[in-house]
């Protein structure tokens, strides 16, 4: 059994205090399938974000220090969790967060760690919509001997989240059948098609970062060729800003990976347009 923060989770009682966003680190990689290293991701986007990246988004117009946020720090749990106990963890703090009306930002992290969070999202919501950038379909029942694998994430969501509340977009990787399912639920959705289909519902974004092109992000896992630029990232953001999201995870950056750190920075840039879309 993993040592990890009781269900009280201290750091939320003791940090959350009156701010509408929290962000928290999910630091895991135990299942991820080809390359791990995630798990050095949310203290690697924290160090590259005070160094490196501005907190002015000229694009958006916006500065993060006006916007009322906090970091609470990482979920405290050992490494060698298994994904059912790191699923818990991250169920009982999106819980909290979002009983206390506050806008849950989760740095991952292996792609295992959001059905927790999107279930507590859903308990909440029941007309939740989950939208997934993602250039993998995660629709496997099990994968390498668990049904918790990063490969499963979408699949743990569809155990509670009804078909026609998930958009999938991005995906350009996936077995026949996954895509079969996709297509026949008409769940796989193109950049075009995304304003038509966002609804004016609660919004809850799993946001992949092996969406974009590994010749722009390498450091990631899983890397798919075919993926988008920055800048059609940039096109997603805009349309997120005119809907109700209330909950955001960033996952499967390595940052080991990529040497370079321009992955690094891609995604602490990734992030400050997220919470900035929450403003």
């Amino acid at each position: 059994m993993a040592d990890f923060t009781p269900p009280t989770i201290p750091f939320l009682e003791a940090k959350q205090g009156h701010q509408s966003i929290n962000l928290f680190g999910v630091p895991y990689d135990k299942t991820a399938s080809f390359r791990k290293g995630t798990l050095l991701a949310p203290n690697a986007i924290r160090e590259i974000s005070e160094a490196a990246i501005e907190s002015y988004s000229p694009r958006r117009i916006q500065d993060l220090t006006n916007l009322s946020f906090a970091d609470l720090g990482d979920l405290t749990f050992d490494p060698q969790s298994s994904p059912e106990e790191v699923f818990a963890l991250v169920y009982e703090a999106t819980g909290e967060l979002l009983k206390n009306e506050t806008i849950p930002v989760i740095i991952g992290g292996e792609h295992s760690i959001s059905p927790g969070a999107i279930r507590a999202a859903f308990e909440k919501h029941q007309n939740l919509q989950v939208l997934q950038i993602d250039a993998h379909a995660d629709l496997r029942e099990h994968y390498e001997g668990s049904p918790h694998s990063h490969a499963c994430a979408m699949r743990r969501v569809l155990d509670f989240l009804p078909s026609e509340q998930l958009i999938q977009h991005g995906i350009r990787s996936g077995t026949q059948d996954e895509y079969r399912e996709m297509i026949d639920q008409k769940r796989l959705v193109s950049l075009s098609d995304l304003p038509s289909r966002l609804k004016k519902a609660p919004l809850w974004v799993t946001f992949d970062i092996d969406y974009v092109d590994p010749s722009e992000c390498p450091g990631t896992g899983t890397p798919e060729a075919g993926g988008a630029t920055y800048r059609e990232v940039e096109q997603i953001l805009d349309l997120l800003s005119g809907h109700q999201v209330i909950g955001i995870d960033l996952v499967e950056l390595s940052p080991p990976l990529d040497p370079s750190g321009i992955s690094t920075a891609l995604a602490a840039k990734l992030l400050r347009e997220l919470l900035l879309t929450l403003a």
